[in-house]
């Protein structure tokens, strides 16, 4: 029964010509399919709208060659041989009830083409945006000419494909539509470039174009990026608020936020829930459209406070979507407890930036809806009765158990420690990593309700205990830990200086074990991931004087991936954390430790009191092996099977432990279909999938 306070959720609203069935809108988000695996990408968003989404969005969409993303793998509307793909979605889509909106985009000198070989355009001769070699040049009129056309062009294929949103994008820097608007990329003399009039001007045109071609059948959204947090150089807030009174009743839905990506879709550790309401609140209260926000929202209260304050007329979300593509019927049913909250790791990101289906950590169906047939709500039950034993508590070992559960199985997790969670509870004490807790919580919650799982804390298994318990299934979940002796990517022989009485050597354990570090600490990095940025913040908060080396040639190189670097360097040097790039170690010596350029050989004396290593770990696996070693009385102990699963099996992030326990209990009792264990897209001749 859903809670009177959320009923306002659940309202209609007027999208121009068509109407969203309630206020919960899955914004345009990458995924790492489109266009080269449709089948995938439609069944992602039909489990979204199964959930209850009222509106779901694609993600960029290319509307021409001369704006080719590769090797991004987006949306694409080239020509009438890219509409089946999109017209899959919609499809999929409308069978719930729901509306499908599509991101139209041309991303002008922040595309690549690198697979059509255009030449790249722009507002005005530049550097490509990513690095390439490559500049843009200057769009004359018959280029503008052409590219509204263009975008027409698309508007009318998106309709053909039963697209019932049109977006035009102005946001993340990523579209001409926002290059034009901003002062470092537009330096036109011409209608097009100078006052704010002008460079409004082909967003204007766009919108005026669309409406024009399928307004009378589809509403018209634009998503427009209120600043950009580059002072005059980017769109600025000031400036925003003039372009929307502007436009003000253009649009048939504002879909707001801020730019770029990194700035949007901000990790947990750096911005919290609605942290977006300061440079939006005012959209609103400029016109009398609809208007939608996003602030990775998981709380009902909170939708409700952002509806009955003004804000927002419609909640927008990717990252929760991807978290828990039931949020909305949850919400309904009265069931928010068992809402599987997003973590923010930004790991859904990484998807599209490593040109990978999607995935996330609290979701471990994610991406594999059409690849495996999961799903986040239901799964197959068992097919005969069988008594599990999961040994180990953390992230790997709490999805196997609660999904065994869910199947049915009767489940027993036994964890050594005196409380669940592993590395999740562990890690979630440092500093920003508080939500990462989530991953626990809900499986927590979920498991309570099972009678068939029962839990012991305070439990250590021994082989012989195992053997005695009488399991016919037993998945070793046992995490894994942090290496002192400096293997890691860059050292394969280890660091033979470290080890002796001086610098003491720390670990991410010992910090987590409440063992740190006096003085001054160098933090070495060999891992590249968050966990040593994490480190060096939470050595600082202690009050330690920290330097970051590590041999690679920038710092969280993972950052890159999910959207967190440049807000851990802010954070660093905001916290006065002296880093150093290119560096080994290679000695120790009376001062602290000698660290060498990896280029030049170069060797400098480092002063510091102990070294704490984040470079590899080893799993726990011990008691798997010995387990391996006595097989020969699985037999008489009833056992039928023992597998590894998680860091047990090989250390990796926690989307990887999440995965891993959630396939054992997918597959267990079932029989593999072939060497590949999933399916795979195949292209013919025809065009079609």
């Amino acid at each position: 029964m859903r809670d009177p306070r959320f009923d306002v959720l659940f309202t209609p609203v007027a999208i121009g010509p068509v109407v969203a069935k309630n206020r919960f809108f899955q914004v345009p988000h990458c995924n790492g399919m489109g266009h080269a695996m449709p089948l995938a990408h439609a069944a992602m968003r039909e489990v979204k709208a199964e959930g209850g989404w009222a509106v779901i969005s694609t993600e960029e969409c290319e509307i021409h060659p001369s704006g080719d993303l590769t090797p991004f793998v987006e949306a694409r509307l080239w020509d009438d041989r890219d509409i089946p793909a999109l017209a899959l979605m919609a499809d999929k889509v409308h069978a719930h009830g729901a509306l499908a909106a599509i991101e139209l985009t041309h991303n002008g000198p922040t595309a690549s083409n690198l697979f059509s070989r255009e030449v790249l355009i722009a507002p005005s001769h530049q550097p490509s945006k990513y690095g390439y070699p490559t500049q843009a040049r200057a769009m004359d009129k018959a280029d503008i000419h052409d590219y509204r056309r263009w975008h027409r062009e698309a508007a009318v294929r998106a309709m053909r494909a039963g697209m019932d949103v049109v977006y035009v994008y102005a946001a993340h820097d990523l579209s001409l539509a926002m290059h034009f608007l901003q002062r470092r990329r537009n330096h036109r003399t011409d209608e097009y470039g100078g006052s704010l009039e002008n460079r409004v001007r082909l967003l204007r045109e766009l919108l005026e174009d669309t409406r024009e071609a399928v307004g009378h059948r589809c509403g018209v959204a634009l998503r427009f990026a209120t600043e950009e947090m580059l002072g005059p150089e980017g769109v600025e807030l000031a400036e925003a608020r003039d372009i929307v009174a502007m436009l003000a009743e253009l649009p048939d839905l504002w879909d707001v936020n801020v730019a770029a990506w990194y700035n949007d879709s901000v990790p947990s550790r750096f911005a919290g829930e609605g942290a977006q309401e300061p440079f939006v609140d005012f959209v609103k209260r400029t016109t009398t459209k609809p208007v939608v926000g996003v602030g990775r929202f998981t709380s009902p209260d909170t939708m409700v406070s952002q509806i009955r304050r003004g804000i927002v007329d419609f909640i927008g979300a990717a990252r929760p979507s991807i978290a828990d593509p039931y949020l909305p019927k949850k919400i309904e049913e009265g069931r928010v407890d068992d809402i599987r909250e997003c973590i923010g790791c930004n790991v859904c990101v990484s998807g599209d930036n490593t040109i990978s289906p999607i995935r996330c950590t609290q979701n471990p169906s994610m991406g594999e809806e059409w690849r495996k047939g999961w799903h986040p709500e239901r799964i197959a039950p068992k097919h005969r009765e069988a008594r599990v034993l999961v040994v180990g508590g953390g992230p790997a070992g709490l999805e196997a158990a609660r999904a065994l559960g869910q199947r049915g199985y009767e489940v027993s997790l036994a964890e050594a420690r005196r409380e669940l969670g592993g590395r999740v509870t562990r890690e979630a004490r440092l500093p920003g990593l508080t939500e990462w807790a989530r991953v626990r919580d809900w499986r927590l919650g979920q498991i309570r309700k099972m009678p068939n799982v029962a839990t012991y804390l305070d439990s250590p298994m021994t082989a012989q205990d195992v053997l005695d318990f009488g399991a016919e299934h037993v998945v070793i979940a046992t995490g894994c830990h942090w290496r002192r002796d400096g293997y890691g990517r860059s050292n394969g022989l280890g660091i033979a200086a470290l080890g002796g009485a001086h610098p003491p050597v720390f670990t991410l354990d010992d910090l987590m074990d409440g063992r740190w570090p006096e003085g001054r600490v160098l933090v070495f990095d060999d891992d590249y991931g968050y966990y040593a940025g994490v480190a060096a913040e939470a050595l600082r908060a202690k009050g330690n004087g920290v330097v970051f080396a590590t041999p690679d040639d920038v710092v969280g190189a993972w950052g890159g991936y999910t959207l967190e670097y440049r807000h851990v360097r802010k954070r660093l040097a905001a916290l006065e954390v002296e880093t150093r790039v290119s560096v080994n170690l290679a000695e120790a010596d009376a001062r602290g430790v000698v660290i060498e350029d990896v280029w030049t050989g170069r060797r400098e004396s480092i002063a510091c009191d102990a070294v704490l290593l984040v470079t590899a770990r080893l799993p726990d696996d011990a008691l798997f092996g010995e387990l391996q070693s006595r097989q020969d009385a699985w037999r008489d102990a009833g056992i039928g099977s023992v597998e590894r699963i998680g860091d047990a099996e090989a250390p990796g992030m926690i989307v990887h432990a999440v995965y891993a326990g959630h396939r054992f209990a997918q597959a267990l009792g079932t029989r593999p279909e072939g060497e590949v264990a999933f399916r795979r897209h195949f292209h013919h001749a025809s065009g079609q999938a």
